[in-house]
């Protein structure tokens, strides 16, 4: 019986304890590190990770301490070390790349990286504080071991129909992985749903129609340019502004150089039982992976992307029972104003890419 309390004891405070204070404790633990030909590229929509400071800059007021959702210390902590879980629970090595989204600065990420067990990993990161009106961002963190950024530019997205209107950037790395393939990494969150499905449409057909811009500008240079697009795109794989302006294809058995492939289109054969996001009791998949095809035919020992290993993250602790519709649904940070404590409104999404021997 003293036993069993100790080790509750122990398990509350591993999850509950600041995160500077919960580093010390699970600093501990053993994570085996293989080293091996191949790493994993993670996306997360992180749902509204902010800190607790007021930035008068931005709308941030609802989370504040003294709001309506009482967005505190201890919450904020304990978002951090729930979003270092999914991490760390990502595989045997937590990921080469992740791509995050709805962030909303340095200061998360610095605490992200260095007061949790995270900072074991070294990750470093790049960011860019875009001209969202919420102040909610898109980020890439990389371990310096295995990739190596050499350019960085932050995508402006422009709506020529709606000058006013304010959204996030679209983030573009190019970097050496293995120290010897050349990677190009768009890191992606699309205009919301938020004003109206339809309405907003016309909103994500233009950051698609940018976003195209930006690879074939690529691949004019360099038609062997390896690419990877990652992000929450707020439309399906089927819809207009992926499959048509932007050109990401369903993969095939023949397979172009030159095209964009959607590796989560697959899912959709799944979706009754499992997406990226839940609305209204319907699974849908917002948060995907699409790769040129170089990465899918590439020479002898070049990298490559192994297609059946492009997955939704769907682990058990970042579901619960759907008490208002069937199946599971997300355990999130709120359930409308309600804290619940959980960890996303989204399921990460995930690729390995390896050496071609």
């Amino acid at each position: 019986m003293i036993k069993f309390f100790l080790n509750l004891v122990a398990l509350i405070l591993i999850f509950y304890l600041p995160a500077n204070t919960q580093s010390q404790k699970i600093k501990a633990n053993k994570v085996k590190f293989n080293n091996t030909d191949c790493f994993r590229i993670f996306f997360y929509n992180t749902e509204n990770f902010f800190d607790t400071i007021d930035d008068p800059k931005t709308e941030d007021n609802e989370f504040l301490p003294g709001s309506k959702r009482h967005w505190t210390q201890k919450r904020y902590y304990n978002k951090l070390n729930n979003i270092y879980r999914v991490f760390i629970s990502a595989g045997i090595q937590p990921p080469s790349l992740i791509g995050l989204c709805e962030i909303e600065n340095k200061s998360i990420l610095n605490d992200l990286t260095q007061k949790t067990p995270l900072i074991k990993f070294n990750y470093r990161y790049l960011h860019h504080d875009s001209p969202d009106p919420r102040g909610i961002d898109v980020a890439l963190l990389y371990r310096p071991d295995q990739f190596k950024p050499l350019q960085t530019q932050y995508i402006k997205i422009i709506f020529p129909f709606d000058t006013a209107r304010k959204t996030r950037e679209i983030l573009y790395v190019k970097g050496i992985a293995f120290k010897s393939d050349t990677l190009h990494v768009f890191v992606n969150h699309w205009p919301s749903r938020a004003r109206g499905q339809v309405e907003s449409i016309p909103y994500r057909e233009q950051t698609a129609r940018i976003l195209r811009h930006k690879v074939d500008s690529l691949s004019r240079l360099n038609a062997k340019n390896k690419i990877i697009i990652i992000g929450d795109f707020n439309d399906e794989p089927d819809d207009l502004s992926v499959s048509n302006d932007l050109g990401a294809l369903n993969i095939s058995n023949t397979v172009k150089e030159s095209a964009l492939y959607n590796l989560s289109a697959g899912w959709l054969k799944n979706v009754q039982n499992i997406g990226t996001i839940k609305f209204k009791g319907k699974w849908q998949i917002f948060d995907q992976i699409i790769v040129s095809g170089t990465l899918i035919k590439s020479s002898a020992k070049e990298l490559i992307c192994d297609i059946n290993t492009a997955k939704i993250f769907a682990a058990d602790f970042l579901l619960k029972d759907d008490r208002v519709y069937s199946g599971k649904t997300l355990f999130k940070t709120y359930t409308g104003f309600k804290y619940t404590g959980g960890f996303s409104d989204h399921l990460p999404v995930y690729l390995d890419l390896c050496r071609n021997k």
